[in-house]
C-alpha cells in the first residue's frame, strides 16, 4: 500500500516535469508511467486504484487535465493499464519478453478503452469521435510517449524488482 501511495504522488507530480509545454506534455504521456509500473510493481487491484484515483484527483485539485471528457475517459484507460499490466506480470512468466507482452498488451488495451470512454463521452454530448480521431489521440499524437514506455517501464520494473528482492 505504501508503495502504490507513492506511484500515486509520482503520477500527480511528474505531469509538473512535462506541463510548461502542453504540447510535449500531452504527447510523453507522464501519467501512464507511474500507473503502469504500480500495476507491475504492487499488482493489478492498486494498479488499477492508482489508475482511477490519479486523474481524477489532478483535475479536481489543479484543473488539468480537464475533467470532461479527459480526466474521466483517462480514468477508465489508466486503470486498464494499471490492471493489465499488474494482471499479466502476475500470470506470466517472469522473463524479459513477458514483461514487453505485458506492457505492449497493457498499452494497447487501455488505448481501445480510451477510445471507447471518448466515444461515449462525445456521444452523450451529442458529438462524435471518428476512427481519425481516435488513431490520433490514441497513437499518432502519442508515439513519443509509447516510445518512453517502452524504453522506461521494462528499465524501471527490472531495477525495482532487484532492488524488492534485494531487501
Amino acid at each position: 500500500m505504501i508503495l502504490s501511495a507513492l506511484f500515486l504522488a509520482l503520477a500527480y507530480v511528474m505531469p509538473f516535469l512535462t506541463g510548461q509545454i502542453p504540447e510535449i506534455g500531452a504527447m510523453l504521456c507522464p501519467l501512464h508511467i507511474p500507473v503502469l509500473l504500480c500495476g507491475f510493481i504492487c499488482g493489478p487491484a492498486w494498479g488499477a486504484a492508482v489508475g482511477v484515483i490519479a486523474p481524477l484527483f489532478r483535475s479536481l485539485t489543479l484543473g488539468m487535465p480537464q475533467f470532461f471528457p479527459t480526466a474521466i475517459c483517462m480514468t477508465f484507460e489508466l486503470a486498464m493499464y494499471g490492471l493489465m499490466s499488474g494482471l499479466l506480470y502476475k500470470l506470466l512468466p517472469k522473463k524479459k519478453p513477458y514483461l514487453y507482452l505485458s506492457l505492449l498488451t497493457a498499452m494497447l488495451a487501455g488505448r481501445i478503452v480510451w477510445g471507447a470512454a471518448m466515444y461515449i463521452c462525445f456521444a452523450a454530448g451529442g458529438g462524435s469521435f471518428t476512427l481519425a480521431a481516435f488513431m490520433a489521440g490514441a497513437f499518432t499524437n502519442a508515439i513519443p510517449g509509447i516510445i518512453v514506455q517502452i524504453v522506461l517501464v521494462p528499465l524501471l520494473v527490472i531495477l525495482l524488482e532487484r532492488i524488492k528482492k534485494n531487501n
